[in-house]
């Protein structure tokens, strides 16, 4: 005989949406001045896993940030691929953020460049990313 168990932690509970507000940071200047929320806050975000490289700094989770780094040397025909699926499995770690697609490469002497659409909960927008190899 199974004993029945009353269930309380299936009762009443909705999921919350947490708000994306955080402070803008200035590339150009290196400052921090004013907020930023919603798309512009995602932008952000995908700014900064793009250019943090994944494993290397303790102050990260291991699913923060692209493993782009051990690209370089590579053949292009290889690296294409890859750099689409890194990126891919990289933002996608966000939950703000649903798809990643639109993928167009430009191959120079010794860097790829990858333009792409990020599609998130609060609408879409294009990014790049260059990659050395």
């Amino acid at each position: 005989m199974i004993p029945k168990v009353q269930d309380d932690l299936q009762s009443d509970f909705a999921f919350e949406v947490l708000p994306s507000k955080t402070f803008r940071m200035l590339y150009d200047t290196e400052t921090v001045k004013g907020n930023i929320d919603q798309i512009q806050s995602v932008a952000q975000a995908v700014f900064l896993i793009l250019n943090t490289q994944r494993y290397e700094w303790l102050i990260h989770s291991w699913d923060y940030g692209a493993e782009l780094g051990d690209l370089i040397g590579k053949d292009p025909a290889y690296v294409i691929p890859e750099i689409e699926r890194r990126i891919r499995e990289a933002l996608l770690q966000d939950d703000r953020i649903t798809a990643v697609d639109n993928f167009v490469f430009t191959v120079e002497k010794k860097k790829v460049h990858a333009k792409f659409t990020v599609t998130t909960i609060f609408g879409a927008f294009e990014t790049e990313k260059g990659v050395v190899i």
